[in-house]
């Protein structure tokens, strides 16, 4: 990390699903509870993977308009309808179910660092939430894992998702920022190719555990300017 980069920053937006909460340990905990609940014989963590595969694309049918503007609870329920087709449960999963599992979206627990990570941030820049996530989810998210933020950016304040180019120009209009004083954080390459392409840098935080035991998280790759272990790496090399 160089000096000149460091203080032409003034705004780290964060990316929430897999860098700021480990979704996947998370949502593998609430469908084991509601298949319990049910009666259900569902390998939840397979089921949290799978759920998760339909993530981008089913974002990419609202990116492409095949789909309009549509809220990522909604996506996440049309998801979950086809694949407790899939597992061959779905008549044990009532709608109240239903209603219980795309709701655990928004319930995820952070990383054990992370909200340290971001006091600490705070310190030093304006820190906010820039997310595919809608914007009731997010509130409720952060406030019940403890993360504090200075703002709450949704993709539905662009009415379109990552990494499609609105969601980040939204940011630095909505910051009254130019997009390169924004640093995006985020462990997955496609959201930083989104930003880069923007006009946003760029810093990739590692989070090996995000996909589980039997699956590779994603890597550092060119996209990213600065790299960091979590995110106290983060801040200490941002000079937090």
């Amino acid at each position: 990390m160089t000096a000149p980069l460091i203080g032409s920053i003034e705004v780290l937006a964060f990316d929430i699903f897999g860098t700021t909460v480990d979704w996947r340990a998370s949502i593998a905990e609430h469908v084991r509870a509601v298949a319990a609940d049910r009666g259900a014989e569902l390998d939840a963590g397979a089921f949290a993977d799978a759920w998760r595969d339909h993530y981008l694309p089913s974002m990419a049918l609202v990116r492409s308009g095949s789909l309009p503007w549509t809220s990522l609870d909604e996506l996440h329920r049309r998801s979950l309808d086809e694949l407790l087709d899939q597992f061959a449960v779905a008549s044990s999963f009532d709608e109240a179910a239903r209603r219980r599992l795309v709701r655990a979206w928004h319930d995820l627990r952070p990383w054990p660092e992370a909200g340290a990570g971001l006091e600490r941030l705070r310190s030093g820049y304006v820190t906010v939430a820039l997310s595919n996530g809608g914007f009731a989810l997010l509130t409720r998210l952060v406030k019940k894992a403890g993360l504090r933020f200075d703002a709450i950016l949704s993709a539905e304040l662009a009415r379109q998702y990552k990494p499609s180019p609105e969601p980040y120009q939204t940011a630095a209009r909505l910051l009254d920022v130019q997009p390169e004083r924004i640093l995006m954080v985020a462990s997955h390459n496609w959201d930083l190719a989104g930003a880069r392409q923007a006009g946003l840098r760029t810093a990739f935080v590692e989070r090996a555990g995000e996909k589980g035991p039997l699956r590779q998280a994603d890597r550092p790759g060119g996209e990213a300017e600065i790299v960091a272990a979590d995110f106290l790496d983060l801040a200490t090399k941002l000079g937090c």
